[in-house]
């Protein structure tokens, strides 16, 4: 026991002394880095105050050499002129007139040239174009010193505060909003952790299950989208982040997303059907699986499916006793396995793309092992047919009626059990297929058919937000059960 709590101080003396040296490590970097950063501004400004001496100086190069030009010109003019004043006797003259004429004209045109030429550089002022004075580049660094004076360790960010009111649970998405309890520019994002749970009180420390976490969020709200409702509620927490350091959470909080979940019920399902939590496939092997010798014996002088009862299927677990008779004969049908006895709910269906015949709909657990959905007055639903002719219909209590619709490539069912309504949609449109009005009287279970093909279901959504606006304005506007009372198969 000595050697564990020696062991123990040992090593949060080792974990220490490590932390407190990699801290000064980072502090040593950061300041690195500042310095770096002066002696870059620095080596910038200096290079400005080169730049504009060399300018300055090139700016009186060349009027310095524009002047010289000038009085070069200037001073050539002027000695042929003070020679041509210093000859006094009228021979000579004359005499130097004629020996000089070609070159006075000569001369005279090459100044005239130069006049012209250069009679920018003979306005020139003498006064320099650039000053000497560099006052423009003084500095005052007077305010970064102060700053650079207040340096300290960033504080760790307070916890947030996460508003419930701003909070949002529609379609499957969930929005959580949260602020903080006074204003803080360090902060460089959050991060936000959930986790489903089935408790209803205050968010526990443990939990069946872990935290998921989603990082480096720049806002102050998050939406988690397209969840899968599975569980009652879901608990939220979050944290503020600077550049060094994670602040405390938040009080969790705890949002309430139910949804209708359900599996298919493998024990009841037809021997033809491949049954799986949440698909279903035709299986025309179905019941064939025995021996060869039982097989003939058992079906000696008979033909047709086998019956069920003298059948070993595969990997089929054997009905549960006190459960529903197993579907036989070409019900080809398969229920849920949660009834459904108030509340709205809402799930979805999507057929494989060669799938030849399938039915969407419920039914009361009474539906008979042979009866097929949409024969009987104890089940409703909705049939794709693709084979040798396509037909899309509604069926009630053996009477069809043709729908002229789209068949969707995803169909949503919406079931409000204590309103008496069961409506089918396009999933991904939300227009309405058809709705049924009927009085509920007891539980129903989803139900679904299929022959040559399969089917795979979502569950755990809620009813989305265009389904119920649409309910809203479809009650009593579209047919019902009803409707087919006069329309016989």
């Amino acid at each position: 026991m000595k050697l564990k709590v020696l062991f123990r101080k040992s090593l949060f003396c080792f974990l220490k002394q490590e932390n407190s040296s990699n801290i000064l490590s980072d502090l040593d970097e950061e300041f690195d880095s500042l310095y770096s950063i002066l002696d870059e501004v620095k080596e910038s400004m200096i290079n400005s105050i080169k730049q504009e001496q060399a300018r300055k100086s090139q700016e009186l190069q060349t009027q310095l050499s524009q002047c010289n030009n000038a009085l070069e010109n200037s001073e050539e003019l002027l000695e042929f002129a003070t020679r041509s004043l210093d000859i006094k006797e009228p021979e000579e003259f004359s005499k130097s007139r004629i020996q000089d004429i070609s070159h006075f004209v000569l001369k005279t045109m090459c100044l005239c040239f130069h006049r012209v030429t250069m009679a920018s550089a003979f306005r020139l002022s003498l006064k320099p174009k650039v000053s000497d004075n560099m006052t423009h580049l003084m500095v005052d660094f007077s305010q970064e010193r102060q700053m650079l004076q207040t340096l300290k360790f960033l504080p760790v960010p307070k916890a947030p505060e996460i508003d419930i009111v701003d909070c949002l649970v529609a379609d499957n998405s969930v929005t959580v909003a949260w602020r903080m309890p006074e204003e803080d520019n360090k902060i460089d994002h959050y991060i936000l952790e959930y986790r489903k749970t089935n408790f209803d009180g205050l968010p526990r420390v443990k939990d069946e299950r872990c935290w998921e976490i989603i990082d480096n969020i720049k806002g102050l709200e998050y939406t988690l989208s397209g969840l899968k409702f599975d569980s009652k509620y879901m608990n939220f927490r979050v944290r503020a982040c600077n550049k060094a350091v994670a602040g405390e959470y938040s009080d969790p909080v705890t949002l309430e997303t139910k949804a209708l979940n359900f599996n298919l019920d493998n024990s009841s399902s037809h021997l033809n059907l491949k049954v799986e939590d949440a698909c279903v496939e035709w299986d025309p092997t179905g019941g064939k699986g025995q021996d060869s010798k039982v097989k003939g014996k058992e079906n000696k002088g008979r033909s047709g499916t086998p019956s069920p009862k003298r059948t070993s299927v595969g990997s089929r677990p054997p009905a549960v006793r006190g459960s529903r008779d197993r579907f036989t004969g070409e019900s080809y049908t398969v229920l849920g396995d949660t009834a459904i006895e108030s509340g709205q709910h809402y799930w979805e269906v999507k057929a494989q793309k060669d799938c030849k015949s399938y039915s969407v709909g419920v039914a009361y657990k009474t539906l008979g092992k042979f009866d097929q959905l949409g024969k009987t007055n104890t089940s409703w639903c909705i049939h794709v047919n693709n084979w040798l002719q396509n037909t899309f219909a509604a069926k009630h209590n053996n009477k069809v009626k043709a729908l002229d619709v789209t068949v969707p490539e995803k169909i949503g069912v919406f079931c409000d059990f204590d309103g008496g309504q069961l409506s089918f949609y396009d999933a991904d449109s939300k227009q309405l297929l058809y709705s049924f009005k009927t009085k509920f009287t007891q539980p129903v279970l989803p139900g679904f058919m299929v022959w040559c093909g399969g089917l795979a279901l979502s569950t755990g959504m809620q009813v989305p937000s265009a389904v119920r606006t649409l309910q809203k304005s479809e009650n009593g506007m579209t047919g019902s059960a009803s409707s087919l009372n006069n329309v016989t198969q």
